[in-house]
């Protein structure tokens, strides 16, 4: 029977970490942070300094950013007692292994162990794809032996998955849960399977990021600020991936890969080459990008960094812009030309819709004079420069159109072609389209040339990506241009080519729909989804809380865009989404989604 490890007595027991790279440290860091003497084990002397190192400068930081003072840091740091010799973790309640994801090496580590602690002591380990179950099958009592996955940097991240094994003993596993809350952690317990929840979600989407550099779709700046700025996240993909190691990335790639055969999860051959050539990311000072030195978190520039004197220019001379729609995206866009010093032409389909977008842009203005962030002059020029019309025959003379009505191709190759009667020789036509090919609506003119996609995000007045869509016929000068009409608006623009999803939403549905597919599977609830991807990878929402504010209508439109584009069998919409749409359990639009609203 394990003995407590919750209780106010067991801090005195101390809590053994195998392994002190970047993840054992930061676990070392995290029990010594809460009052647990730890025992710090490492291979070798010249590993083991390198591991004291990680902790050191790790609470030094923690120090410089006020989260503790330089007597906790050394009472900290001296909680934690680090050797060679395996066999003075023979007195923890707890032992974490945290080394290296070969499963030969951990389980070699775990028959030591099983020869050193005592019988009711549990074995955990910190392995983020190999299988607990086979880990545990090498010591005599698998019994005890559980996952205790911490997320990278340990100290800082909240999440814990705790996994069981088929023959996990249901008190380890409470206990484990328990010790982990006690560490204020928030713990999710699942089954013992490739990726556990985060990851298996996490690094399909790295993976897909890593082809999108690698068929050089968009540069790696491109694909990080698009999904830092379209999404929120807390870092790009790229970098994410730096960060990690890409040498772990691609371990845990190929481990899930060999388990579950999902072609997503098939290391993408840049992964290896980059691999085999040393370049592991952060950790050896070089990955997707270069830094400082080794370990440091600076970038610096190298070859494939955008030269600062190369940034985009007006190639074509935009004075006067045209909106056509009056719906949230076009009232958006609106106002943010406006706002930047554009006189805007909007055009929509009646007076009454031409009225409700004068006034949503001016109680938008409204708004932000009242909370100090638009002055009243700045408000009332704005509003000078619009000027709405039912008719797109006004749009004779401006420099630029932006078509954002709804997302039907009929109706957008109808609209491009009138665009093309109507506008002067050399006016630039956009689309917003976050769906459609570009290559379509611009096969609907005789000025292909000139069309190009403007991706805005909702609520653009807020949102500062640009996703900038050039066709095969698009010129370079026009898509320069829209690219530097972004800067002038105050936005990042992204380019990328024509084809479904462009950046974000490529990247973004597959992980949605992944989701899906393991709640249908019954691995995780809704709720261990969506806390695991918020708590574990920082993200701004988990999953379902995001397919309900999207629509799981436009949700299902889009992948099934994606499947229809990439023919990826990885890509086909997931059934349990097809039946919520088909249900009519669109998601907050309705109440009802993959949670109820009704009751909030």
């Amino acid at each position: 029977m394990m003995r407590r490890m919750d209780s106010p007595a067991s801090a005195l027991h101390p809590v053994g970490v195998v392994g002190l790279g970047t993840m054992g440290a930061g676990i070392a860091e995290v029990f010594a942070r809460n009052g647990f003497p730890v025992v710090g084990v490492e291979l070798t002397e010249e590993t083991l300094e390198r591991g004291r190192q990680h902790v050191e400068h790790s609470t030094a930081r923690a120090v410089k950013r006020g989260k503790l003072i330089e007597t906790e840091q050394a009472e900290l740091v001296g909680r934690i007692s680090f050797t060679t010799d395996l066999a003075e973790v023979k007195d923890c309640l707890l032992v974490v292994e945290a080394v290296v994801e070969q499963l030969a090496v951990k389980q070699q580590i775990f028959r030591a162990l099983d020869e050193v602690v005592s019988a009711d002591a549990v074995l955990a380990t910190n392995t983020s794809s190999l299988s607990v179950t086979e880990i545990s099958a090498a010591t005599a009592h698998p019994g005890r032996v559980v996952g205790l996955h911490f997320f990278n940097p340990a100290p800082v991240q909240d999440l814990v998955e705790v996994i069981r094994t088929v023959v996990t003993e249901p008190e380890v596993l409470e206990r484990t849960a328990e010790l982990a809350r006690s560490l204020h952690k928030t713990p999710v317990v699942v089954g013992d399977k490739a990726g556990f929840i985060a990851n298996a979600l996490l690094f399909g989407y790295l993976n897909h990021a890593a082809s999108m550099f690698e068929s050089r779709y968009a540069s790696r700046e491109d694909l990080d600020a698009a999904m830092r700025l379209g999404c929120g996240y807390p870092m790009g993909p790229l970098a994410l991936l730096d960060l990690i190691g890409l040498d772990t990335a691609y371990e845990i790639l190929d481990t899930m890969y060999k388990q579950g055969r999902d072609r997503l999860h098939a290391p993408v051959p840049i992964l290896k080459q980059m691999v085999s050539a040393g370049l592991l990311g952060r950790k050896s000072g070089r990955g997707f990008y270069t830094y400082e030195g080794p370990d440091s978190p600076v970038v610096v520039d190298d070859a494939l960094t955008p030269s600062a004197d190369a940034g985009p220019r007006l190639r074509h001379d935009i004075a006067t812009v045209g909106v056509v729609g009056t719906g949230t995206m076009a009232t958006g866009i609106v106002e943010v030309f406006a706002k930047a010093g554009f006189p805007v032409v909007y055009v929509g389909r009646s007076e009454e819709r031409v009225a409700r977008l004068s006034a949503a842009v001016r109680k938008s203005l409204e708004k932000a004079v009242q909370r100090g962030r638009l002055e009243e002059s700045a408000r009332d020029a704005t509003l000078s420069r619009l000027q709405g019309t039912t008719s797109l025959d006004e749009l004779g003379q401006v420099d630029l159109v932006v078509e954002a009505i709804a997302e039907d191709l009929l109706s957008k190759t109808a609209l491009m072609e009138n665009l093309d009667e109507i506008c002067k020789p050399g006016a630039i036509l956009a689309t917003t389209t976050s769906s459609l090919p570009v290559i379509a609506l611009a096969g609907a003119t005789s000025r292909p040339q000139h069309v190009v996609g403007m991706h805005f995000f909702n609520p653009a007045p807020v949102m500062r990506l640009v996703e900038v869509v050039s066709t095969v016929r698009t010129g370079d000068e026009v898509a320069e241009t829209a690219r530097a009409l972004c800067a002038r608006l105050g936005k990042v623009p992204v380019s990328c080519g024509d084809r479904a999803g462009f950046i974000v939403n490529a990247l973004l549905f597959p992980y949605l729909n992944d989701a899906v597919k393991m709640l249908e599977a019954h691995y995780a609830t809704a709720d261990d989804i969506d806390t695991a991807m918020k708590h574990g990878c920082a993200l701004p929402m988990g999953p379902f809380e995001l397919l309900d504010v999207v629509g799981n209508d436009v949700s299902l439109a889009i992948q099934r865009e994606l499947y229809l584009e990439f023919r990826e069998p990885g890509f086909a919409p997931s059934p349990l989404l097809e039946h919520l749409v088909t249900a009519g359990y669109l998601g907050r639009k309705t109440g009802r989604g993959f949670r109820d609203h009704t009751t909030r």
